[in-house]
């Protein structure tokens, strides 16, 4: 496990998950919100961003945690552990709001400086579309993926199942 990605909804714990895997293993830990946003939450324009992620998955190891399907396809390919974190639309509608109870009025860790914790509309309908917009075409996609270990855990009980296994 020397390159690893990490995908699924907002809110079900990607970036805790990562940062967890970088205290066990060492590998560096890249936050792809941190990389993505710049302060007060101005995208970085689409060329920029495409060499950034390029450049990071050209890196002998690393963590990745983010979904960004512009980039997906370049970080599935280069990535030797994919971890998807497909949990219900419920669980990750409780991760959302508590994650801005927790943050409220800051940047959290995983997030570039100057983009304080927000929770909007737009957001929110995102998170509760995925399990029908984006998941099914995630698990399609995982499916044609080769010569890479894939863990899909359903819930947060199987993934604590299989860190205390490792």
């Amino acid at each position: 496990m020397d390159r690893v990605v990490i995908i699924g909804n907002g809110g079900t714990g990607k970036s805790v998950l990562a940062r967890e895997l970088g205290k066990r293993t060492g590998l560096p830990v890249f936050h792809l919100d941190a990389v993505f946003w710049k302060s007060g939450w101005e995208p970085t324009p689409k060329d920029e961003w495409m060499m950034k992620v390029e450049e990071l998955v050209r890196r002998p190891a690393w963590i990745m945690d983010g979904n960004y399907s512009s980039t997906m396809d370049i970080r599935l390919k280069e990535a030797d552990t994919i971890i998807f974190l497909d949990y219900s639309r419920w669980m990750s509608i409780y991760g959302i709001v508590k994650r801005r109870i927790m943050y409220r009025n800051q940047t959290r860790p995983d997030m570039a400086e100057g983009c304080k914790e927000k929770l909007d509309s737009a957001f929110v309908k995102w998170v509760w579309n995925y399990d029908k917009e984006r998941a099914p075409l995630l698990r399609e996609k995982l499916k044609k993926v080769k010569d890479t270990q894939i863990h899909h855990f359903r819930s947060r009980k199987e993934l604590q199942a299989w860190l205390a296994r490792l």
